[in-house]
């Protein structure tokens, strides 16, 4: 399906609102998002059985032009079998929006697109498997991209197809002023269940002006940020933001509540081996479970997108590390920590940030050195632990915190970068650096250079030079 492209001057939001719906209007949720996994699991059983089908038929010898016709997972295949199959394998269809079934179809032809590009090695990363069955108990969700999408006057209401008029928790007021105002467009609106409670989040092509606001002036030029775990952040200016490390501090009342859920008559019987109905008190003592995960989240993200945005608004260049998170994860003994300080959304919120106020994001080269260079000499430790939190210089005796010695390395390094030479914004490749030369070993007297070399400096000394003898 081709992306959704705003024009010049539009970009694309998304405002996300909690609702209070009835409970009929909760059993009209669930049977939407219901269909879309129900299509999506249909659906993936015949393109599976058609798969197997072909191999079953290549393994006695048919040719390949009598094989059994491929399954199309293009969204418009997708649709169109299933609309011919609906009436027999879904009799209670017209009880739904035909967008829930579109959207358990579109999310099934994007797996197996991903499924054939990775197994084609046209997908970077890890190689990615046949795609699985959705669980009835699994994250619920719909989304919804014609009919009846709006907002009531009243500010305390959402409109969406089949689901009719559903109450919001908090006021649609900034987004319903400015579709008023022409300035936002509706594209769509998706339905989330999430820790027990229900949302709707609207994406929007809004028109935005591309610059600071009033109340956030310029406190610096460039700053560097090193993320870790004891601290979310250390900036190259001093200032350590510190991590709510908000599941470690949910740890004990989540082993209490898990606790209880485990006395309670679940949905499975371990000594018959057989599924069962789960009593009331289990599904009480899940959503308890489920409200401790939504409240670390929710902790999480805003502590992120606060510090994101003041990054972004504050500054005119953000310089960040290329942390491959996904390796670092596999570490048992920081596996907890990393997840729950999730340090790659620091990278992706300022992204899409730092084009909205008018700044640049300069990504350092992964294998960049930052915490073992010394910011005042460029002198390079051979090696450095993890358990020392102080950064020693053996050259110029400089000490101080490893973390803010690393972000002030970060900051120096684009103010070393000429931007208008050849590369993209991942600092130190691509860019027009000095090629590093590595210390030997026992002896950290290697320096990681990342100046222009002596043509560009050629180049700015003869311009000072004219210019002085202009003003001459």
């Amino acid at each position: 399906m081709k992306r959704y492209e705003p024009p010049a001057g539009w970009a694309v939001h998304a405002y996300k609102f909690a609702l209070d719906p009835t409970e009929a209007q909760v059993g009209g949720l669930r049977r939407n998002t219901g269909a879309a996994r129900f299509a999506y699991n249909h659906m993936l059983r015949r393109t599976s059985a058609v798969k197997a089908q072909r191999a079953a038929e290549v393994s006695y010898g048919v040719a390949e032009a009598d094989l059994t016709p491929w399954q199309g997972w293009s969204l418009p295949d997708l649709r169109r079998t299933w609309n011919e199959a609906k009436q027999w394998v879904a009799p209670w269809w017209h009880e739904c929006s035909k967008e829930a079934f579109n959207t358990g179809l579109a999310n099934l032809s994007a797996a197996l697109g991903n499924w054939h590009a990775s197994r084609t090695g046209a997908r970077k990363g890890r190689r990615m498997g046949w795609p699985r069955p959705k669980r009835k108990h699994a994250r619920r969700s719909a989304r919804f991209t014609t009919g009846a999408i709006r907002l009531d006057p009243d500010n305390r209401h959402v409109v969406l197809p089949r689901l009719g008029r559903i109450r919001s928790h908090e006021s649609t007021r900034k987004l319903s002023r400015r579709v008023q105002a022409g300035t936002a467009k509706i594209l769509s609106a998706t339905i989330t269940e999430a820790a027990g409670r229900w949302f709707c989040s609207f994406q929007v092509a809004a028109r935005r002006t591309v610059g600071r606001p009033t109340h956030a002036p310029r406190s610096g030029r460039v700053v560097g940020v090193d993320v870790g775990i004891k601290r979310l952040a250390v900036l190259s200016t001093g200032e350590m933001v510190p991590n709510p490390a908000p599941f470690k501090a949910a740890l004990k009342k989540l082993a209490k509540a898990q606790r209880r859920a485990a006395r309670k008559v679940g949905p499975y019987e371990p000594v018959a081996k057989r599924k069962r109905t789960p009593s009331n008190r289990w599904r009480r003592a899940q959503a308890t479970v489920a409200r401790l995960h939504g409240t670390a989240h929710a902790v999480r993200a805003d502590s992120w997108h606060q510090l994101t945005t003041r990054l972004a608004q504050q500054f005119d260049t953000v310089v960040v590390e290329d942390l491959h998170v996904a390796a670092m994860v596999r570490n048992r003994k920081l596996a907890r920590s990393l997840t729950d300080a999730a340090p790659a959304t620091l990278r992706r919120h300022l992204a899409y940030k730092a084009g909205w106020y008018g700044a640049t994001l300069h990504i350092a080269d992964r294998w960049y050195p930052s915490s073992k260079t010394c910011s005042g000499c460029q002198t390079v430790k051979p090696k450095l632990s993890l358990a020392e939190r102080t950064f020693d210089c053996t050259a110029c005796g400089l000490s101080l915190d490893r973390d803010v010695n690393a972000a002030r390395k970060l900051a120096a390094l684009v103010r070393h970068v000429d931007l208008e030479l050849p590369g993209d914004a991942k600092t130190g490749r691509g860019a027009y650096v000095r090629p590093v030369r590595p210390a030997p070993a026992g002896r950290a007297v290697g320096r990681e250079a990342s100046r222009p070399v002596h043509p560009v400096n050629v180049v700015r000394q003869r311009t000072a030079a004219d210019h002085a003898l202009s003003s001459a």
